[in-house]
């Protein structure tokens, strides 16, 4: 394997490490951020037995997850959208990039070889 790709598969699987570790720092950051809302309710709520306030803050941490899937769900459904949308158009611009770059070439051999004959004709 050459030298190069070797090192371009590194950053690859080192990129992917890291961010895989930072999905996990911020899904645990969420997640203790959320017990302290409950913990918080929960303190706000002082007539609550141990067993009720165990209750309502595993009801909130589960609640307040599946609310997290399902946002973060909705927006990667929108970025696969997005992605397809400006893929889409980058195709179709480049299309019409390269269709405008073939008609002036095609026009400045027209010209080109208009010039050349007239050249020859006025030198012949």
């Amino acid at each position: 394997m050459p030298r190069s790709r070797s090192r371009r598969s590194l950053a690859h699987d080192a990129s992917a490490v890291l961010a895989e570790a930072e999905g996990i720092v911020l899904a645990r950051s969420h997640l203790a951020e959320a017990r302290r809302e409950a913990e918080a309710l929960c303190a706000d709520l002082p007539w609550l037995t141990t067993g009720q306030a165990e209750d309502l803050t595993r009801r909130y941490l589960d609640r307040r997850i599946d609310l997290t899937r399902q946002m973060l769900r909705t927006t990667a459904r929108r970025a696969d959208e997005l992605r397809h949308e400006y893929e889409t158009r980058y195709t179709d611009l480049r299309g019409t990039l390269l269709r405008r770059h073939v008609a002036w070439a095609s026009v400045l051999l027209a010209c080109a070889t208009g010039t050349n004959a007239t050249l020859w004709l006025l030198t012949r």
